[in-house]
């Protein structure tokens, strides 16, 4: 949350826009075709569609499981999530920078919906597989790679010029907010149940 007021406070700012022009420059200094082939197909897997699908599918999975709070969970903080992109992005209105965008994108830019959408579906996958991988190195190895789809596909906006690096930062900061919201909402709502089952010893 932090981050995230620091980040609408500089948005104004002039020297934050010089800084924000100098890594874009930077980052579309590696521009290659076959490169630039491969980010585009990797920054689909931030993409609502995407999301969308691995939602589904993902809330599917854990109904088969058993699992309904989960998957409760997930469908809404992922629904939900996007529809709090929106209002962000209504809010701020930020246009998207100017320079040497590879790829055509509508609406605004702050904050970015594919780091936003997708630290909130790789972050929910995460916790899951953290919650239910059967061995602490699974645990561990599942986080690790969800961790560098989000990383990555921050990255992929700022490369295909379609995104400052503050739209990057503000989505992922958004979207931690939302995802640890809707995880300690699962958390109260485990012990809230868990305390009704104990019921008192009789005297």
């Amino acid at each position: 949350m932090f981050i995230f007021i620091q980040l609408v406070d500089a948005l104004d700012e002039s020297e934050l826009l010089s800084y924000e022009m100098l890594v874009i420059s930077y980052v579309q200094g590696f521009l290659h075709p076959t490169l630039t082939e491969i980010i585009i197909l990797f920054t689909f897997f931030g993409s609502v569609l995407w999301i969308t699908i691995g939602t589904i599918v993902t809330v599917i999975i854990l109904l088969l499981l058993k699992k309904v709070d989960l998957a409760i969970l997930t469908a809404a903080v992922n629904l939900f999530g996007g529809l709090f992109n929106l209002l962000l992005k209504w809010i701020f209105q930020r246009e998207r920078p100017d320079i040497q965008p590879l790829i055509t994108e509508a609406g605004f830019s702050f904050p970015s919906g594919h780091s936003m959408g997708s630290f909130i579906f790789y972050g929910t996958v995460a916790y899951l597989i953290f919650l239910l991988a059967s061995r602490k190195v699974y645990a561990l190895l599942g986080c690790f790679i969800m961790g560098l789809m989000i990383i990555g596909i921050g990255l992929s906006r700022i490369y295909l010029g379609v995104h400052y690096p503050s739209d990057v930062l503000a989505g992922f900061s958004a979207g931690a907010v939302w995802l640890i919201a809707f995880a300690l909402f699962l958390k109260l709502y485990h012990f809230r149940r868990n305390r009704g089952r104990i019921r008192p010893r009789s005297e």
